[in-house]
């Protein structure tokens, strides 16, 4: 073997070791994630090989052509550590990165990464300074380890020419290494890590620079259009106005729908949630109409602002919030209700700039905008992380409301924020920090409704409540309970108390609410009115950057589409494939 090759495979066995490091620290990081042995996580580590390989691989052709290339008189380390460095500098930042952003995300590191790095506004409101600074030290210690011993082992100068016998014995190493490779490249992808029924493990056991590189790919594609339209063509046939049942003592009531930042079932008791949580809530439902089968589309506020205002589907890369060019081409409903005399307004404590919020919010038909700019004082954005808390907001909103003008009907969107990293807020009811901050929020919107119930305008008002998402709290994305929310409609304007057990999407809140209001609804392709005579297959499909959720009456199904493995099913195995086929479709035919 030639000192050529013996450079390259001393830095493949140092990506090796780097990789091993970052996954020996992602199960230490999240150790609490992890139900498993440590036999069942050194397993994890041992099947994670392969897929390291591959990449080291891959990382090893620079300084292999370099090698081949190189005569004696090349300043070879020089020429090499740029190279190095940049290697090393993404393997620590990403590995760091996927680690620490776990706990949050739930998935590995993912290209849509990208789309909130471009909106990074408020992106350190969630976590304090020692908290990056621990991270940046981190990438730096990793950095150092992938980074020096490169630069040790590669000498000043090569000490041997290229000769006949040295290139054919470099040849042959070089044959052999693009084998293994392209060969793995062929083999392989995330589903192959996949060997445990502990999605944690299988997320430790994957690469996180391939998992990054193969986001990039098309996972949206498994079928024909034909067949995929076949498939969901009785998925989202378009519902009539009819109903079937009248929730509503008037047509034209005004409306409130209160978007609770990330508040997920696991904090309702009624929908097997921790009950301490949400004693308000609790006391709430009796007086309105309780939506208890009711699923977020998708997984951030981005997605669920456009399912729950313009009903949308969520989709698992790309969010029509950040692309104004689409805003115009999109149903909302404030459009809708600003076609039937209504004024429209939105509030929200503090800064709408996030994920291009504001521009969406004006150009779906929202008049007056209440946040940062206008409707809250210095010392009350101070409040929280992330602008006014959700007491002083809720109070904000029921003064704009006192003040609306009494001529005409209006429509108001309310987004809290309390319920949201780093959970500090002034309530110390719970001695858990965010079981006490989602307790915070509950109790803000019990003072909400006795608040609003002092107003004349309470006769024929309609308040819509309802999570934005759910929330990765004791939770994973192999638990179809993370999109399982809340909905509760309540006011004078309510007939009478229910409990409703229609399956049904965030989504089709859109189409729901307009028929109820005795209005049209067919500009909105994805929302269903659940209440028609024609929603005869009632379903939920969800989705998150890594994989797809669907629940029909068979049964429930999570699909990771990255690995395109099934991580949870439960139901009818015989319509499994089915519910599959059926996830599948939606994606494909919607995306």
């Amino acid at each position: 073997m030639t000192q050529r090759n013996i450079i390259v495979i001393r830095y493949i066995l140092l990506l090796m070791l780097t990789f091993l490091v970052g996954k020996v620290g992602f199960l230490c990081y999240n150790a609490e994630l992890n139900p498993a042995s440590l036999g069942e996580s050194i397993l994890a580590l041992f099947l994670a090989l392969p897929q390291d390989l591959v990449m080291a691989f891959f990382l090893a052709v620079v300084p292999q052509i370099v090698t081949d290339l190189a005569s004696p008189r090349l300043p070879l380390r020089c020429v090499l550590a740029p190279y190095y460095f940049i290697v090393a500098l993404a393997i620590s930042a990403f590995t760091v990165g996927d680690t620490c952003m776990y706990e949050f995300w739930g998935f590995k590191l993912h290209a849509v990464i990208f789309s909130y790095m471009a909106h990074p506004e408020g992106a350190t409101n969630s976590v304090s300074l020692g908290f990056i600074l621990a991270r940046v030290v981190a990438i730096l210690v990793l950095l150092l380890l992938a980074f020096v011993p490169a630069l040790c082992f590669t000498p000043k100068h090569l000490s041997e020419e290229r000769g006949a016998t040295t290139g054919r014995k470099g040849l042959l190493v070089d044959v052999i290494l693009a084998a293994i490779f392209f060969g793995g490249i062929g083999l392989m992808n995330v589903g192959r890590s996949y060997t445990s029924d502990k999605l944690f493990l299988n997320h430790a056991a994957t690469n996180s620079m391939y998992n990054l590189a193969a986001s990039f790919f098309d996972h949206t594609r498994w079928m024909d259009d034909e067949e995929a339209e076949a498939t969901t063509r009785d998925m989202y046939t378009p519902t009539s106005s009819q109903i079937t049942d009248s929730l509503l003592t008037t047509q034209q009531p005004n409306v409130l729908l209160v978007m609770m930042e990330s508040y997920g079932g696991k904090f309702i008791g009624e929908l097997g949630g921790i009950k301490e949580v949400s004693p308000e809530f609790s006391r709430l439902i009796p007086e309105g109409v309780f939506w208890d089968q009711f699923y977020a589309n998708s997984f951030r506020t981005d997605r669920g602002t456009l399912s729950s205002f313009a009903g949308q589907l969520g989709y698992p890369t790309i969010s029509y919030m950040t692309m104004p060019e689409t805003h115009a081409t999109l149903p909302s409903l404030a459009k809708s209700l600003k076609g039937h005399g209504y004024s429209t307004y939105y509030l929200m404590g503090g800064a709408m700039t996030n994920m291009g919020k504001e521009t969406y919010l004006r150009n779906s038909g929202f008049d007056t905008l209440y946040n940062d700019k206008h409707g809250f004082t210095a010392d009350e954005l101070a409040t929280g992380a992330w602008g006014a808390n959700d007491s002083i907001s809720a109070m904000r909103t029921v003064d704009v409301i006192r003040r609306m003008p009494k001529d005409k009907p209006w429509f108001m969107g309310y987004q809290t924020l309390s319920s949201h990293e780093p959970f500090d807020v002034p309530y110390h009811r719970l001695d858990n920090m965010v079981e006490n901050a989602f307790a915070y929020t509950d109790h803000c919107m019990g003072m909400l409704i006795d608040s609003l119930k002092t107003l004349p305008e309470w006769d024929n008002m309609l308040v819509i409540f309802l999570a934005d998402h759910g929330f990765m709290y004791q939770l994973s994305y192999q638990d179809p309970e993370f999109f399982h929310i809340p909905m509760l409609w309540m006011g004078g304007a309510i007939r009478e108390p229910r409990r409703m057990s229609v399956l049904m999407n965030q989504s089709d809140v859109c189409a729901t609410l307009l028929a109820q209001m005795g209005y049209g609804h067919d500009e909105y392709r994805w929302s269903r009115n659940v209440l028609s005579p024609d929603y005869t297959y009632p379903f939920v499909y969800s989705s998150y950057p890594a994989g797809l959720l669907f629940k029909d009456a068979s049964g429930t199904t999570l699909i990771d589409i990255m690995a395109d493995k099934v991580t949870y099913d439960q139901g009818d195995k015989s319509a499994k494939n089915k519910r599959i086929q059926r996830a599948k479709a939606a994606l494909q035919i919607s995306y």
